[in-house]
């Protein structure tokens, strides 16, 4: 029998993750189609030296494991509630702050699109597994911060109105991926 082997990859778009005790108390949400975000989600303290309107932490992760000569994984698309803060509670914004986080959902959705479509190595899997995730966090965050950009965090209306847009499409576009857990 083979041992058993578990490895797991988790990106932060905002903050680095320290698997720490202290993150046992991590208050996540996970991202759901009929779950939108409220202001009471973002309960961080805000970053004094920003000055943003508020800020999101999401966290797209994939776990896997190899054992016994099969290969599974599980994918994930969170929010932080302690990593997440505001400091102006306005309609808009929160529209913004939302789309950061249907984003991480597609790249989610990129993700386990490339996980089922992988052909298992036992060789070369955790390196073959690495590349995946750090290909897909890469398109990810450059999707990120183009949102940024070009909707000037969203004080650019109409830039707005078309990114949410472009979000729905690309999400309803991966649709057939969008049943991970």
């Amino acid at each position: 029998m083979i041992p058993f082997r578990k490895y797991s990859l988790l990106a932060i778009l905002i903050f680095p993750l320290a698997l720490t005790a202290q993150e046992a108390k991590e208050k996540m949400i996970s991202w759901q189609a009929e779950r939108k975000l409220t202001w009471a989600d973002f309960q961080g303290r805000p970053d004094l030296r920003s000055d943003a309107a508020a800020s999101t932490a999401t966290m797209v992760g994939v776990e896997y494991e190899y054992y016994d000569n099969n290969f599974s994984y599980k994918v994930s698309c969170n929010f932080s509630k302690n990593k997440s803060w505001v400091r102006v509670k306005k309609d808009i914004i929160l529209s913004h702050e939302q789309g950061h986080f249907d984003i991480a959902e597609i790249f989610t959705r990129m993700l386990h699109k490339e996980m089922s479509a992988y052909r298992f190595n036992r060789s070369t899997y955790r390196n073959d597994v690495d590349k995946i995730y750090d290909t897909i966090l890469e398109l990810k965050n450059k999707m990120q911060d183009q949102y940024d950009e070009e909707t000037d965090y969203s004080r650019n209306k109409e830039k707005q109105i078309l990114w949410l847009k472009k979000i729905e499409r690309k999400l309803e576009e991966l649709k057939d991926f969008a049943n991970y857990n």
